[in-house]
């Protein structure tokens, strides 16, 4: 059976919204762990919840402190790389969809061009109700 796509929204019911906390939180924790050892990488999580007093980390308190350490000796051109904030996060994600709708629009114009000639060519479509841009 396939999972219906999750609504992005903040869950307003307390429970259900604590539910799906922790949920989520075992899955990420899960995939955390996944992929430091299926790629063999440091990583680390760290996270902080209104139901728990003090943050939960993974692997554990030293191994979140070894990865900070690592990436704190890192130069700071190297460390802010591929940082993004929230807003030039959507910047990137509006522009990318922006290309990606240019591009479809071409498509679509090419093909709808390629349509209106075969039918021209095969007597489908009567010539003198084009206008000078090929469409009617």
């Amino acid at each position: 059976m396939t999972r219906k796509k999750v609504k992005l929204a903040f869950i307003m019911n307390d429970s259900a919204r604590k539910a799906t906390y922790k949920k989520r939180k075992k899955g990420l924790m899960k995939k955390v762990n996944e992929l430091s050892t299926l790629c063999g990488i440091d990583a680390c999580a760290i996270i902080y919840s209104p139901y728990e007093a003090q943050p939960e980390v993974w692997p554990n308190n030293i191994g979140v402190q070894r990865v900070l350490a690592q990436f704190k000796r890192m130069p700071e051109m190297e460390q802010s790389k591929k940082m993004v904030n929230q807003e030039s996060f959507i910047k990137q994600r509006i522009t990318k969809a922006n290309d990606q709708l240019k591009k479809q629009i071409k498509e679509n114009r090419e093909k709808e061009m390629t349509e209106v000639m075969y039918q021209c060519l095969t007597g489908k479509r009567d010539h003198s109700k084009l206008d000078p841009a090929g469409f009617e």
